[in-house]
């Protein structure tokens, strides 16, 4: 038995025969205590690995799969109504360039990458011309409130990841001269606070889990 040292991919820790300590019981947390959550926890503490473990759990395209991943899983025995229903959308913010000169570009950068994947992965969910239009939109927070509203009229539902969503948080946290300056981009009209607004307008619409 191999251990799955540095390994986060689910999929491949499954397929390749490492030990998993059986996690999928949280799936049954998850749904029933709520549907908006935070994991902070130590790191090396298995967070993106349990990310990826909900995703191939939630995940529309990930049917087929099922019973190989799950099968003698807590989960695969005790399944969920909500199994393989959603379209995944997926953000790493630890790529980003957390500077507060540079940040906004880097975000914006990133999230276009991952929205254009979305609209490409998920075409056959998706309106045609979902990506050309929605790119057409400046910035990543127009761009989100665009595909969260087309998704929705395609009655499907995304269930939004966001790991490394503290990026930003301790990067400042070890530059304490750049404090104040922060704080104007987490309150009031600051570009970071207006981004997480448009997840939350998102709820309203086709992001039913995050």
């Amino acid at each position: 038995m191999n251990y799955p040292i540095g390994i986060q991919d689910f999929e491949s820790l499954r397929k390749d025969g490492y030990l998993y300590v059986d996690k999928t019981r949280i799936i049954h947390d998850i749904v029933s205590k709520g549907r908006y959550y935070f994991l902070s926890r130590p790191r090396r503490f298995g967070k993106s690995l349990t990310i990826s473990m909900l995703k191939h759990y939630y995940d529309v395209l990930q049917k087929d799969k099922f019973e190989e991943l799950y099968g003698d899983l807590y989960i695969g025995k005790y399944q969920t109504s909500e199994r393989n229903t959603y379209l995944i959308l997926y953000l790493n913010f630890s790529i980003i360039d957390a500077s507060l000169n540079n940040y906004r570009d880097s975000l914006d950068a990133h999230c276009n990458t991952a929205f254009c994947r979305f609209c490409d992965v998920y075409a056959d969910y998706l309106p045609q011309g979902l990506k050309e239009k929605m790119s057409e939109k400046e910035g990543a927070v127009k761009q989100l409130d665009f595909l969260c509203q087309r998704v929705a009229d395609a009655n499907q539902k995304i269930f939004l990841f966001i790991d490394e969503y503290d990026h930003f948080t301790n990067k400042i946290l070890s530059e304490p001269e750049c404090l104040d300056d922060y704080m104007k981009e987490t309150h009031s009209t600051g570009y970071l606070r207006t981004f997480f607004d448009a997840i939350k307008t998102g709820t309203d619409s086709s992001i039913k889990r995050c």
